[in-house]
């Protein structure tokens, strides 16, 4: 699933997290959208699903001071196809993610108001309190949860894409990987934690070590294979199947997803909004609301099959 981010505690005088993002077909360059921090303007999942409705139990679970303030602030990194990009007007953020958010925000009968945030700033975001909620296809790792707290809505692994081809015949396995240069976004856990270990495997087996060539977006993490600078680049399955499929100048390596994990939510340690935000999910998939979404987005159904949706993580 999405590029599973990983999240690096700095115990300095302030918390400092890393984080991470991806960018997938076809999205608007972020450089001229609507800043972080900044809302935008975002679709309704109606357009996707018309089965999201209030639900009056989930909307009872939902804290009287939010219901007081009427809205809620969802921080998601808009380049990141399909989970959150950049429609072609450059500020309206469309995606997966976009969609479920507001489908989260009905049942709950709350307004939501998706925002453009960095990746690496939207948990630190959570901790300030400058956002209510984050989605943007996090991964829920142990790591993270000693910050936030998690509520599951799918679930997946990363994978490597290459040139259309694979002229250089790489896979999922790390041996086949081994002195090469691997593409990731910064902050990601691809580039963190996977590409690291994959390099120490290949060392101690005598092979090349592994180049971790790192970008601020990951659609300059996938135009450095398509530009010949790297071999391969790895992120979230999902998102560079359609990459792939959008573009026709890469294509998924051989071989199953590594490492699938949790994607989930996040809001702020014992946060209220865990109860009705994990209510609504669970709500959403039974009434086929989050499928509807899935398969408008092209996500495969094991994203949900092989999740608890709703499920809170600690």
């Amino acid at each position: 699933m999405r590029p599973l981010m990983l999240v690096t505690l700095l115990a300095t005088s302030s918390l400092a997290l890393a984080a991470c993002t991806n960018a997938g077909q076809a999205s608007t360059s972020t450089t001229t959208a609507p800043a972080a921090g900044v809302a935008a303007t975002s679709t309704t999942a109606g357009s996707a699903a018309g089965k999201a409705a209030l639900d009056p139990a989930v909307a009872a679970l939902v804290p009287a001071d939010i219901k007081a303030k009427g809205q809620l602030s969802f921080a998601m990194d808009a380049s990141y196809a399909p989970f959150e990009y950049f429609d072609t007007d450059n500020k309206t953020i469309i995606g997966f993610d976009a969609d479920l958010s507001q489908a989260i925000g009905t049942t709950m009968g709350i307004k939501v108001n998706d925002v453009n945030a960095a990746f690496d700033s939207i948990l630190i975001g959570l901790t300030s309190q400058k956002y209510d909620v984050g989605m943007s296809a996090f991964s829920a790792s142990a790591e993270r949860a000693k910050v936030v707290d998690f509520v599951t809505y799918g679930a997946g692994g990363s994978g490597i894409a290459v040139p259309k081809g694979n002229p250089k015949a790489l896979s999922m396995d790390p041996m086949t990987l081994c002195g090469r240069t691997i593409a990731a976004q910064k902050g990601t856990i691809q580039g963190l934690d996977y590409l690291p270990k994959f390099s120490a495997d290949c060392t101690a087996a005598g092979k090349g070590a592994i180049t971790a060539d790192l970008y601020p977006a990951q659609t300059d993490a996938n135009l450095a294979v398509t530009s010949g600078r790297a071999d391969a680049v790895m992120a979230d399955s999902v998102s560079l199947a359609l990459q792939a499929k959008a573009t026709g100048t890469l294509e998924l390596a051989a071989g199953p997803d590594y490492n699938p994990t949790n994607v989930a939510v996040a809001v702020p340690n014992d946060s209220p909004l865990a109860a009705p935000i994990g209510a609504a999910l669970k709500a959403l998939d039974k009434n086929g609301t989050l499928a509807a979404i899935m398969a408008k987005w092209g996500l495969p159904t094991q994203f949900a099959t092989q999740a608890k949706i709703g499920e809170i993580i600690k």
